[in-house]
């Protein structure tokens, strides 16, 4: 294991926590998405590319290369789909919230 590598598993270890305690703190289902998406992407992607770094293009630094780029597109699409769902379906945002872009959108319509 290279002391480049480490670094990259560190950092993708304190963005995941990161993300994890978004989970934990934030109010409401808006927010936890944002801490999810942005935290644990790029802190996996960051791991991934540490496993890619230590093993090169092996076998399991290109899946390692190949996880990377499904998990950099698809997790942003997913939370996207469940925020946009969760609007639909009627959940409230938090109190304190300031803006309701598609509130508003649909309400211009």
């Amino acid at each position: 294991m290279s002391k480049v590598s480490t670094v990259f598993y560190v950092i993708g270890v304190l963005f995941n926590l990161l993300g994890a305690f978004g989970l934990l703190r934030l109010p409401d289902i808006y927010n936890r998405l944002q801490a999810a998406t942005k935290c644990v992407t790029l802190g996996t992607c960051m791991i991934l590319l540490g496993v890619f770094i230590d093993f090169g293009l092996s076998g399991l630094g290109t899946k390692a290369l190949i996880c990377m780029m499904f998990i950099f597109f698809t997790s942003p699409t997913a939370a996207h789909a469940v925020s946009r769902g969760s609007h639909i379906f009627g959940i409230k945002l938090w109190k304190n919230s300031v803006v309701d872009k598609l509130a508003e959108d649909e309400s211009e319509k």
